[in-house]
């Protein structure tokens, strides 16, 4: 079955899950293989997610990734070794076209949903498009948006819930709009990660990563959620990129236990 077919039609939950950036092929290969295993075990769908490239940091001196070269070839590696699916971002319209020769979604990073280019370019490939809603937008707003990627022809799109700004260097979740974006009649996602972050703590963004279970779970018996996104590592403190925030590679199965044990109950 086709993949987005499979994530609209799937009772459970679907998992994109990965580190924010990658930072050597050793290391991807390893997080792959781990959660493939995992998630195989579940049946749970599961959908890797790395960067190759992070446009928007905090600081100029910041660890911004390998590169688009490197990274496809790395995600390539990925996809062919393990069969699983790739999902990573995308900032400028020209990254469309070569991105798509490699991954199944492209993704919209939240900073960036209204770019009208990007959304076209991206819509343009024929691959899902995961748009993250920005921490500016109401809920309300991402069906304009999502419009404009139907607009080229293409309706295979995800929205995805991030946390909204609240104040200075905090976001909150509003979990209505879960329900409101569903009514629009693409899949729904949770960033968990993301909206866990401090965004521009200092030099770096900080984060509450000891809440990341608690949140996915609360998503999840909304029911209005149709797939999870966390980013894990090995050793989160020692990561090149989000290391506030990511969950700890180790901590995978028991999070996803947790949120198994609402479906089946």
């Amino acid at each position: 079955m086709e993949l987005y077919k499979k994530l609209k039609q799937d009772k459970k939950f679907f998992l994109i899950a990965g580190p924010c950036v990658i930072e050597s092929r050793k290391m991807v290969l390893e997080i792959a293989e781990y959660l493939n295993d995992i998630t195989a075990k579940r049946n749970i769908q599961y959908i890797f997610k790395a960067s190759y490239k992070k446009a928007n940091r905090t600081s100029v001196d910041s660890f911004t990734g390998c590169g688009m070269e490197e990274g496809l070839d790395i995600l390539s590696e990925v996809k062919q070794k393990f069969g699983i699916p790739i999902l990573t971002d995308i900032h400028e319209a020209a990254d469309a076209e070569p991105v798509a020769k490699v991954a199944d979604i492209l993704q919209i990073p939240a900073f960036l949903c209204r770019q009208t280019e990007l959304l076209l370019a991206a819509a343009k490939t024929e691959k899902i498009v995961n748009i993250k809603k920005g921490q500016f937008l109401a809920p309300q707003n991402m069906e304009a948006v999502a419009n404009k990627v139907l607009s080229a022809g293409n309706s295979k799109i995800m929205l995805t819930e991030r946390g909204t700004s609240f104040g200075y260097n905090e976001l909150v979740v509003d979990f209505r709009s879960f329900a409101i974006m569903q009514k629009f009649g693409y899949p729904v996602v949770y960033d968990v990660t993301h909206s866990m972050q401090k965004p521009s703590s200092g030099n770096t963004t900080g984060g509450t990563p000891e809440f990341t279970q608690m949140m996915a779970k609360a998503a999840i018996a909304t029911g209005k959620v149709d797939g999870l996104f966390i980013e894990t590592h090995p050793n989160p403190t020692e990561a090149k990129s989000d290391a506030g925030t990511m969950l700890p590679l180790e901590d995978m199965p028991k999070l996803l236990d947790s949120c198994f044990s609402l479906i089946s109950n």
